[in-house]
């Protein structure tokens, strides 16, 4: 067996990300650098994800379609600032069949441009509106630096894309959106975001306002865990996207698009995980338990086997995403630390003992030791291991807030932002200056995560009516988070 023991999270929090995710079999390396190979255990793993957000992306009136993953090179280039946000980062086919093609096509890196084509064609009147379409896809982005889930060449998400009569219900959608990321992120992966809002620097190529949910990893540094763009006309006027209003005069629409990645496996993975392995919250588990069973001679094995397979039925008719581990020639000891790695939430040990006195030991895997150990009754099973699983989910949530709030400090001055940045979070004053932006970000290499919507993060900071700009002591009206950031 491979040796089982991953680097520490302080000793080297990259590594020991960076061999979790391959020791846990979510994914792997791909022959083209920059790629991955997502696992069977990692796409089960984004597909409770996608499940989740559909529900909710239905639930809010959207449909889904599928548009091409080739895209023309005329589109791109269509919106201006859009193609200068992208270009770098774009793949172009220039043959095809054998010859080259009379006009080169990109492979989606995002699909405002070939979205846009269609709606204009799509959108006659207000009879029409609102568009609210989202597709699951992959896209393209030539990344220099890669990280397994993080950052890779191609990457998996959603891309939602509407189209509106008003910038107000423009507004209105793209605001949705960001209370239905944050309602995912709260109650199924249990990581604490603060919405916010972007600088126009760090804003989505070709929108008018970006938010974002900006979330704290287990080293201090900040990940952007989604983001949802107000695009105004921009691409409507690019694209012409019009529609005759009910006086029959012709506008533009106002559109939006939002978007979620498997970036948040690696947000799930950073936040909660410990130096035993993976911590999954059990509302996007894969497998929400595991039963381990435990015998010595082939006796106690018959007895032992025929219970736990009746366990098993018990808790799959209650809904448990279960797995009974029947592996031969592996030691308890052995089982017990694989499925710590690979982050299950609860194990139940079944031994003869057990067996006898119509119990289970059942272990939680956010408390390690006899702390998170009990023993439960057989009878009534499945509700015990629900109930368990909900404190799990609730206690990973609580442990997030709590560290992320003992690693934000409200700094008075530029001195005390420099030292918080190295450790967590800085909630500071800021003027809305790009230049104070730019120069924070050179000097200390953290950049301005977003402006929350909440500006007391849940009743944690102070608020005012105003302050002074923490780099360079001009009025301010609103606090931004300082951050290093993945």
């Amino acid at each position: 067996m491979a040796d089982m023991k991953l680097p520490t999270r302080a000793e080297d929090f990259s590594e020991w990300y960076n061999q979790l995710v391959l020791r846990a079999e979510l994914a792997d390396y791909a022959p083209v650098r920059g790629c991955m190979i997502v696992r069977p255990y990692g796409w089960a793993l984004w597909e409770n994800i996608t499940a989740a957000l559909d529900g909710r992306f239905k639930a809010t009136g959207h449909v889904n379609a599928a548009f091409p993953l080739l895209i023309p090179k005329s589109f791109i280039e269509k919106e201006k600032s859009h193609v200068e946000g992208f270009s770098p980062e774009l793949a172009v086919v220039t043959h095809g069949g054998g010859e080259k093609l009379e006009e080169p096509l990109v492979i989606r890196p995002t699909s405002e441009t070939i979205i846009g084509h269609a709606y204009a064609k799509w959108i006659q009147s207000y009879r029409d509106l609102p568009v609210l379409i989202n597709q699951w896809n992959s896209v393209v982005r030539w990344e220099l630096r890669t990280k397994l889930f993080l950052r890779t060449l191609e990457f998996f998400w959603q891309e939602g894309h509407t189209a509106h009569a008003t910038a107000e219900e423009g507004e209105a959608e793209t605001r949705q959106m960001v209370d239905v990321y944050s309602d995912f992120a709260w109650n199924e992966a249990a990581v604490p975001v603060i919405p916010g809002k972007k600088s126009d620097t760090e804003k989505f190529a070709g929108a008018d306002t970006t938010y974002s949910l900006e979330a704290m990893m287990g080293d201090g540094k900040a990940l952007q865990f989604c983001t949802s763009h107000n695009l105004g006309q921009n691409f409507a006027k690019a694209f012409e996207i019009k529609y005759l209003d009910k006086n029959g005069q012709l506008q533009h629409c106002w559109t939006t698009s939002w978007g979620l990645s498997t970036r948040v496996v690696g947000a799930m993975i950073m936040v909660h995980g410990d130096d035993q392995g993976l911590i999954l919250p059990p509302r996007l588990a894969p497998i929400q338990a595991v039963i381990v069973p435990i015998y010595k001679t082939d006796e106690e094995k018959a007895v032992v086997m025929e219970n736990a397979h009746r366990l098993r039925k018990e808790l799959v008719d209650g809904g448990v995403r279960v797995k009974l581990d029947e592996r031969e020639g592996m030691s308890p000891g052995f089982k017990f630390n694989d499925w710590e790695m690979r982050g299950v939430p609860l194990r139940i040990e079944l031994g003869p003992k057990d067996v006898a006195k119509e119990s289970v030991v059942v272990a939680r895997r956010d408390r390690p030791g006899k702390e998170g150990k009990s023993f439960v009754a057989q009878q009534g099973i499945s509700a015990a291991v629900t109930q368990a699983l909900a404190d799990v989910q609730k206690g990973l949530f609580e442990r997030a807030l709590a560290f992320r709030r003992a690693n934000t400090i409200e700094p008075a001055n530029y001195e005390e932002l420099k030292k918080g940045v190295e450790k967590g979070f800085a909630l500071a004053w800021w003027c809305g200056s790009g230049d104070c932006e730019a120069k924070i970000k050179e000097e200390t290499k953290a950049t301005m995560r977003c402006i929350p919507l909440d500006q007391t993060l849940g009743g944690v900071a102070q608020t005012g009516g105003g302050g002074k700009c923490v780099y360079c002591g001009q009025g301010a009206k609103e606090k931004a988070i300082f951050a290093k950031a993945y």
